[in-house]
Order: structure tokens, then sequence, then C-alpha cells
């Protein structure tokens, strides 16, 4: 049976190697794209989805090149300034806010919510057994959620925001996938063991310093009992 450790080992690995040609704090990435998209593909009401480098960004697109999308972005916490704002969400800014929980449903030209990524039109439609609303509908619903709004990487994200507007229901399978994952791996009597190996390597290399001593045996515990 193959294990979730290795599921979730192999899962950080690409992640990882993708991570070589990452630029985390900077727009210069932004500024020398060179990519063009063609609008005209596009309809109003459409889902629109961009692999990145961690993630999938999700938009609805409004029309004239205008893309509604749920951002974490620290910058409103810090200035009044709107035309810092509008600006393109450098990596930097996006990082912070979803730190602070910091987000809103911004509008922005479909080449700065592209990003340089390759756009998927209404993928996802084949994931849901009900019919998407018309796509007026699902433009107007994301016409009248743009501003400030909560933000949580697990429950209220780009993808909970788009199948709201969509599909009438508020669903991120980024995050039920990550959860399973999670599930399986506190589920492996496996993970008991390496936890507890781990915490004994740190015990015996640092000692038995309360700050290494009571995590390593409180995760443990905690996987024991949910094994």
């Amino acid at each position: 049976m193959k294990s979730p450790l290795f599921d979730l080992l192999f899962f950080f690995l690409d992640k990882l190697s993708l991570f070589v040609n990452f630029k985390p704090f900077g727009i210069e990435e932004v500024q020398g794209q060179t990519k063009n998209y063609d609008d005209h593909f596009f309809k109003r009401g459409d889902l629109l989805e961009v692999p990145r480098t961690l993630f999938v960004h999700f938009g609805i697109y409004l029309g004239n090149n205008k893309v509604a999308h749920l951002m974490p972005d620290i910058l409103p916490a810090l200035s009044d300034d709107q035309c810092l704002i509008r600006r393109v969400v450098t990596n930097k800014r996006l990082i912070m806010g979803v730190l602070a929980k910091i987000a809103s449903i911004r509008v922005d030209s479909v080449q700065d919510f592209a990003y340089g990524g390759n756009i998927l039109v209404n993928h996802m439609d084949r994931s849901f057994n009900t019919k998407p609303l018309t796509n007026e509908e699902v433009a107007q619903r994301a016409e009248k959620l743009v501003g400030a709004t909560p933000y949580s990487l697990l429950w209220n994200n780009c993808e909970h925001f788009v199948t709201y507007c969509r599909y009438g229901m508020p669903v991120s399978f980024q995050t039920d996938k990550f959860c399973e994952t999670l599930k399986r791996i506190i589920r492996d009597q496996r993970s008991v063991f390496v936890s507890a190996a781990s915490g004994l390597l740190l015990i015996l290399c640092i000692g038995l310093e309360p700050y290494i001593t009571f995590p390593s045996l409180l995760i443990t515990f905690i996987l024991w009992m949910a094994s």
C-alpha cells in the first residue's frame, strides 16, 4: 500500500523544485512580461484558471479585458494610496497578506491577473455535477463582491470565490486535497514513529530543553490518539 508519508514527501519535493526558478520578492517578473492574451476567447462570466508556482489562481471574467479575483494583499492595511494598491500585487504583498489574513476581491486586467501564466477557461465545469449559473449572473455576483473580504488559505480563498459565483456554492478542491492528504498522514501509525524518532533525535542533539521536549511529546501523543 502506498504510504501517505511518501505522497507528502513527493508533493513537497515537487513544489521545492519549482522554487528553483521562482523569484519570491520583486515586481521585475511582472514588468518583464511580454505575453499577450486575446480576450476575444473569453465571455463575460467565464471562470478563468491560471496554474502558478505553488497553487492555481482563479478569477471571473467581467468583459472589457477585466477579471475579478480574490487576492491576499497586505498593502491596504499599510497605506490608503489607491494608486499603489491598484498596482499589480507582487509576491511579497501576497505572502504578507496570506500571513495577515488580509485580502480583497479586486478587478485587474487579464494580463495582470494571469501574471505571465497560461489561462484555462471554464476548466472546472467538469468537476461539478451541477450546471453553472448563467454567465451574466456569474459576472454580476462577482461584481457585487468586489472589495475587502476576510481571507483564509483553506476556508476562504480565490477558489471559494469563483465557485460561489459560477456554481452557487463555495468549494475549494485544492483545500479538499490538502486536508485529505493530511488526514491520511494522521491516520497512518507510521507517522507516529517518524514523529517520535524525530523528537528523540532533537532531544539527543540539543538536550532536554522544554521548547523541544514538550512539542515533540505533544505531537507524538496527538498523532497516536488520532491514528
